[in-house]
C-alpha cells in the first residue's frame, strides 16, 4: 500500500502532489505567491520572529547608570527605580513576593507583534533583579525648566522618562484618577503607564520617608540610593508595588505597579510605597551602588580588631 503525501486545494478537495485535479495551476501560483511574500518580508525584518528578536535585544541590551559625585540624583540621570525587599506585615495573610523588585516597561503582547518600537500607551510592572537593562533604566526629566545637572529636591516635580532601549522617542510616566475605564487589571486601583505625551499628569515628586521630618526636609536635594517615597503631583497618590498581586505578561510572571498610599495604624506609609532610586557604582562601571558592598558596622570592626589582636 503506497503512501501519499496529501494536501488541500483552496477549493477543500485532498488529492497526492502528483494528481492535478481542480484549479490546480491557481493553487500553485498562490503557493508561489506566498513564499515571494515571505522572501519579501524577512528581507525586511517584518515577520513575526524577528520583531518579537529586536523587540527583546532592545528591551534586554545592558545600560550603564549614571555615577553621582555629590551623593544625590540630578536632572538628567540615567537611574534604575528598586522597590527594596520589605517586611510582611503580621497582620498580612496573604502570599507576597520576596526580594528586590525593578520597576520596568512591560508592552502588551499584541502590540509587540505589530510594532518596532514600544507602543503608547504602554503598561508597566515590577520585575525580579536589579541589573540595569533597557526596560528598566529611566531617565530624570525637568517639567519645570530646571537646568540638566542641577540637583532634584524634595517637594520639586520631576518627570521620569524611558525609551526601552529603542532611541527614538520617549515615553513617560503617567498617572490620573481612577475610573472605570482606567484602574488597575487585577487590584482595581489607580493604575500607572507610559505615554508619549509630556503633562502634568507625568509631574512626580521625592517625599522624605520620615513624616515627622519631611517639613525640615523640603528643599533640600534628595539622596541617591536611599529608600524615599514617590508622590503623583496630580492625585497625591505614591507609587508602590503590592507585592500579593501578580500578572502575567509576555515576559512571564511579573507584579502590578499602582499608585496607592498604603498607610499603616500610625498613619505612616508601608514598605509597599518605598523606593530606592538606584545609580551607578563609581569603582565598577559594570555593577551599580545596590550591588556595592555595606561598609562594615561598629560591631563587626570591634570584632574584626579583637581577631587580629
Amino acid at each position: 500500500m503506497f503512501n501519499f503525501n496529501l494536501r488541500t486545494s483552496k477549493s477543500g478537495r485532498a488529492y497526492s502532489p502528483g494528481v492535478l485535479i481542480a484549479n490546480w495551476n491557481e493553487d500553485v501560483y498562490l503557493e508561489e505567491d506566498l513564499l515571494k511574500d515571505f522572501l519579501f518580508r524577512r528581507e525586511r525584518g517584518e515577520l513575526l520572529i524577528q520583531r518579537s528578536k529586536k523587540l527583546k535585544e532592545n528591551l534586554y541590551k545592558k545600560e550603564q547608570l549614571s555615577i553621582s559625585k555629590d551623593g544625590f540624583l540630578h536632572f538628567g540621570d540615567t537611574v534604575m527605580m528598586v522597590s527594596p525587599d520589605n517586611k510582611k506585615s503580621p497582620m498580612e495573610n496573604l502570599p507576597c513576593e520576596s526580594g528586590n523588585l525593578s520597576l520596568a516597561v512591560t508592552p502588551e503582547e499584541m502590540a509587540v507583534h505589530a510594532l518596532d518600537a514600544l507602543p503608547s500607551p504602554c503598561g508597566l510592572s515590577a520585575i525580579r533583579g536589579t541589573a540595569p537593562m533597557g526596560r528598566n533604566t529611566f531617565q530624570l526629566l525637568s517639567i519645570e525648566g530646571t537646568s540638566m545637572g542641577e540637583p532634584i529636591r524634595f517637594g520639586q516635580n520631576f518627570g521620569l522618562g524611558t525609551t526601552g532601549g529603542f532611541r527614538d522617542r520617549m515615553l513617560f510616566l503617567v498617572s490620573d484618577h481612577k475610573m472605570f475605564q482606567n484602574m488597575a487589571k487585577k487590584s482595581l486601583l489607580q493604575a500607572v503607564f507610559l505615554t508619549d505625551e509630556l503633562s502634568y499628569l507625568a509631574s512626580w515628586q521625592a517625599t522624605y520617608l520620615d513624616p515627622q521630618l519631611r517639613l525640615e526636609y523640603e528643599g533640600l536635594p534628595v539622596p541617591a540610593n536611599t529608600k524615599i517615597l514617590i508622590t503623583h503631583c496630580h492625585t497625591n497618590q505614591a507609587l508602590a508595588v503590592p507585592r500579593n498581586v501578580w500578572i502575567r505578561t509576555y515576559f512571564g510572571k511579573e507584579y502590578e505597579v499602582v499608585c496607592h498610599t498604603y498607610l499603616d495604624s500610625h498613619k505612616a506609609e508601608e514598605d509597599k510605597n518605598y523606593w530606592i532610586v538606584v545609580m551607578g557604582n563609581p569603582s565598577d562601571e559594570s555593577t551599580t551602588m545596590f550591588d556595592r558592598p555595606q561598609p562594615p558596622s561598629e560591631a563587626t570592626r570591634e570584632k574584626s580588631s579583637k581577631v587580629q589582636t
